[in-house]
């Protein structure tokens, strides 16, 4: 076993800096279910003015926040569509279903993407026998795409169709600063074509715990109410909020690097006779391969480059997903690049 370890199972691994910490120790606090938390106040200040819209509400997880929309949106028996690989409709315990009580069709997407034509066609006319589709989310960037992005331009194009015919629109943005970072763009350029939007502050960013949900100020009174059904409603919570404060206004442009790390990651596996790599045209930070061309298995993959210290998530059968972050360096890529070479040349 290595004493060495490069763990690229996801950024949400990432621990908070000691900027962080320290405003952590000493942030004000209150009852943030009164309303009376100085440091949830604003961090939910800055969220908003941050993706361009009126208000946010802090919760502990991306989940609930996708949830709260859901319920927010859309009333039980109504319908939302998704992309078919989206987080909400794959990996989010069918909520959709379970809590909001949604029905729920997808589509094929392009990386993700979904064309304004192919919305269109999914739309149903009233009849007595359909459930009303009022709702359509989207996923920026895109998890289960190997993190690919939406242009603003393809945000404009779904948004611009869902406001013609009534229908809300919701961001799975958990990774959003990703995407506006590897497109050079303000996120604003994406908002403005939404109606909602959640985005996570404990994945590349660095912050412990949390997310916001950010919408209108009807949007998020509801949303608010939406927390509290579900158990999210948190008591001295700026305790964690001060760290997401910081994720905010200091962590952003560094994803950078992990755009960078995750692109020299896949030139050096992808380099490897057997390892075909996944990447999108507008890549940010994580990487999809397969081995099937080692005849290697997702198990087979994990426990050889588990002696060697380097962990990732299997996607069976034969695939990985692996993702870079802040306490990933380009010597760790090329320690990773090296393991590899040194593990097929002796298969």
């Amino acid at each position: 076993m290595s004493d060495r370890t490069v763990d690229l199972r996801s950024d949400t691994i990432t621990l908070p800096t000691e900027e962080m910490r320290e405003a952590m120790a000493t942030a004000p606090v209150g009852d943030d279910v009164y309303g009376d938390d100085p440091t949830v106040n604003r961090l939910q200040e800055l969220a908003a003015a941050k993706v361009g819209m009126e208000e946010a509400l802090y919760v502990p997880s991306g989940t609930m926040g996708n949830t709260c929309a859901l319920l927010a949106h859309a009333r039980m028996g109504e319908e939302v569509i998704f992309e078919e690989k989206a987080h909400m409709y794959s990996w989010e315990c069918a909520n959709f279903a379970v809590i909001a009580g949604l029905g729920s069709r997808a589509i094929a997407g392009e990386y993700g993407v979904i064309a304004p034509d192919q919305l269109e066609a999914m739309l149903r006319p009233d009849n007595v026998h359909y459930p009303k589709t009022t709702l359509v989310c989207i996923e920026n960037s895109h998890n289960n795409w190997a993190g690919a992005v939406w242009t603003p331009a393809e945000v404009e194009a779904i948004g611009t169709l869902t406001k013609a015919r009534g229908l809300k629109l919701h961001m799975d943005g958990a990774r959003i600063f990703n995407a506006a970072v590897a497109m050079g763009v303000d996120v604003e350029e994406y908002t403005r074509h939404i109606d909602s939007i959640m985005f996570c502050v404990s994945k590349g960013l660095s912050g412990p715990i949390g997310s916001l949900l950010c919408g209108t100020r009807e949007f998020i009174e509801k949303a608010h109410a939406m927390r509290k059904r579900l158990g999210g409603s948190m008591r001295q919570s700026g305790i964690v909020a001060a760290a997401g404060i910081i994720a905010i206004e200091k962590m952003v442009d560094r994803l950078a690097d992990d755009h960078e790390n995750i692109r020299r990651l896949a030139a050096g596996l992808g380099a490897i006779e057997g390892f075909q790599v996944s990447l999108p045209p507008i890549s940010t930070n994580i990487l999809l391969l397969d081995v099937a061309g080692l005849g290697w298995s997702s198990t087979e993959l994990l426990e050889k480059w588990t002696a060697c210290g380097i962990r990732c998530n299997p996607r069976p059968p034969t695939g990985a997903r692996l993702v870079t972050h802040r306490h990933i360096e380009a010597t760790d890529v090329d320690y990773v690049v090296e393991r590899t070479r040194e593990l097929v040349a002796a298969r």
